[in-house]
């Protein structure tokens, strides 16, 4: 018996019997031979860090566009936060925590710059819409390892796919994720934006703590880590109670959570200050979009074929990749004036 057979005799002994197990995942779209050492769900989880797409989280906006300072959150620390909450709601129920993080950490590498700004102009630009969370099912399918993809689990892919709610519920009957653990990073997903996003705005000014909802505060705590701790605790505890029938928090704590996500969404992503930006960023990727469906040929050489033959997806592909500070220094390349230098 190797090391990846005794973790999965592990899994079978102590994990909750509707837990995911690695030893009956439904496996990959191209079979491969196992490792001798990881699981699948391990597999999976490495290949996504290891990815290009994954590092270049670290240069992706969350809320605050190319912020100054060094403590406001990016893409890439809104998905290792989003890890840690899920796989500490995952080992309280006895569920899978290397397909938890694997999932999370995946989520969101379809993500735009500039964070849902330019997410909603290639919605509007693309004839074919855009979608950040099928987006990042495209990337570990068809854009990493130069159009090889990831290859990585049919329960890993679905929990990208399905990971997002929008402005919807956080349980619903439809487009639910097949595994425990993808509702999990699901509803992970919420309970770390509302919180750190939260936390930023009031670094940022936006807000203070007498503005914040004081029926909810006063019920989950006036800080960021004991909303979280007190969210966590409610996921877990109503979970058990449900007898793992329902994965989520109980109603009253689903209806604190709406309630700062609608306030995030009236004083921070629709505040005047913050949408100006978002403004000059969709200006700024409209054009970029633009300026190579036009010239479509300047990105067919490095392009991964295979992946898409026509235009608009070859766009799409290399602008939703870009991060915040490549999509500025193209706009500057493309379109501002340089000086002439002398030879």
């Amino acid at each position: 018996m190797n090391s990846r057979e005794r973790t999965e005799e592990i899994e079978e002994l102590t994990l909750h019997p509707k837990a995911a197990l690695a030893r009956k995942s439904r496996g990959r779209l191209i079979k491969e031979i196992e490792c001798d050492v990881r699981t699948c769900y391990q597999r999976d989880r490495d290949r996504i860090v290891h990815s290009k797409a994954f590092r270049r989280l670290k240069h992706k906006t969350q809320v605050f566009l190319a912020p100054e300072g060094d403590h406001y959150r990016t893409r890439l620390t809104h998905v290792l936060e989003v890890s840690q909450i899920a796989r500490t709601i995952a080992r309280a129920l006895r569920l899978n925590e290397d397909l938890v993080e694997a999932i999370s950490l995946g989520h969101d590498l379809g993500h735009t710059p500039f964070g849902h700004a330019g997410e909603s102009v290639l919605r509007e630009l693309n004839p074919k819409g855009f979608r950040h969370y099928q987006q990042s099912l495209r990337v570990v399918d068809c854009l990493e390892k130069n159009g090889k993809g990831l290859n990585l689990t049919e329960e890993v892919r679905d929990g990208i796919l399905k990971h997002s709610k929008g402005k919807g519920q956080i349980i619903n009957d439809k487009e639910m994720p097949i595994t425990l653990e993808g509702i999990v990073v699901r509803v992970a997903d919420i309970v770390a934006y509302v919180n750190h996003d939260l936390d930023d705005a009031m670094r940022a000014g936006l807000l203070t703590q007498d503005t914040l909802p004081q029926d909810v505060i006063a019920t989950i705590g006036s800080d960021y880590s004991r909303r979280i701790d007190a969210m966590v605790r409610d996921v877990i505890d109503n979970t058990i109670k449900s007898d793992y029938q329902f994965v989520g928090p109980s109603n009253q704590m689903q209806s604190m959570i709406y309630t700062l996500r609608d306030f995030l969404y009236e004083r921070v992503y629709e505040n005047r200050a913050i949408i100006q930006e978002f403004q000059k960023a969709r200006s700024l990727l409209k054009e970029i979009y633009c300026y190579y469906r036009e010239n479509i040929a300047l990105l067919l050489e490095g392009y991964a074929y295979g992946c898409a033959d026509d235009p608009d997806t070859i766009v799409t592909d290399f602008v939703s990749g870009m991060t915040d500070r490549f999509a500025l220094a193209t706009y500057e390349r493309l379109f501002m004036p340089h000086q002439w230098k002398i030879v």
